[in-house]
């Protein structure tokens, strides 16, 4: 089996329980060696998924509590389980979909990491989940998160600006004030959960600003303009402060992305 291969294995797998074990187990035989190449092999437009949750539009999703209630803490952590099993199918389709760009080793190396830490933050917040009395697929989830891998299906530079870059370098503005919110209302388990999510999350911002370099470097395009360009079109508007500039710098993500247009803060 190629690693191309084991990776549509996984985005095939619907038991979050298998696609997290089954993630584990592919991660370390790549590590180990044991794939004779990356190969080729045609992901499917959409991850299986199991029966529950429910998957919603984003408008038909209620209104989620405050995490400073016991059913406010289960719905953000349900929605953040929910964020880390999709952070793992993209990081697979990210290896598996785009062969025409002959990409070097180290990017494979840098993805399959990606996958196994999304995988270890879905199990960590499975158990936290559990602790305190619920389980994933408890509660409806937003059903547009895969969008942004249609989207860019047929871009690799597209897919670094918007997942890695957007969706990820998002996560790094919100994540440090609910952090604080949850410790503040007394619950340091889940806030120390965030904590590590947040400091793996950082190492997936550099990856994909890394990464988009490199690829814009070997188009011969210059990567701020082409970066805006891409979320110009991808997102149709500007995205909103505030930013988190220490956790984005820590990145490698410089403040010329996104310090553009008025008052400094950019698209």
């Amino acid at each position: 089996m190629t690693l191309a291969e084991a990776a549509v294995a996984v985005l095939t797998t619907a038991s979050p329980t298998d696609k997290v074990e089954l993630t584990r187990q592919t991660a370390a035989a790549w590590r180990e060696g044991r794939f004779a190449a990356v190969g080729r092999s045609v992901p499917p437009d959409r991850p299986a998924r199991p029966e529950h949750p429910a998957l919603l539009p984003p408008r038909d999703m209620a209104k989620r509590s405050r995490a400073t209630s016991l059913k406010g803490r289960i719905a953000l952590l349900h929605a953040l389980a929910h964020i880390e099993l999709n952070a793992i199918d993209l990081a697979w389709d990210i290896i598996a979909r785009y062969p025409d760009e002959a990409m070097p080793a180290a990017f494979f190396d840098d993805w399959v990491t990606v996958a196994s830490d999304e995988a270890r933050h879905f199990e960590l917040l499975a158990v936290r989940l559990a602790e305190l009395g619920a389980r994933y697929g408890d509660l409806p989830a937003h059903d547009g998160l895969w969008r942004a891998a249609l989207d860019t299906a047929d871009d690799l530079a597209a897919r670094l600006a918007v997942v890695p870059m957007v969706l990820e370098a998002r996560g790094l503005d919100v994540t440090p004030r609910t952090i604080v919110e949850l410790t503040a209302h007394g619950d340091g388990a889940s806030a120390a959960l965030l904590q590590v999510i947040y400091d793996d999350e950082i190492t997936h911002v550099a990856a994909g600003c890394r990464w988009f370099e490199t690829l814009c470097a070997r188009r011969g395009v210059e990567p701020v303009t082409t970066w805006q360009a891409l979320i110009a079109r991808y997102f149709g508007g500007r995205m909103k402060p505030p930013f988190n500039r220490d956790g984005r710098g820590r990145a490698g993500m410089a403040a010329a992305y996104y310090d553009q247009g008025e008052g400094g803060e950019g698209p």
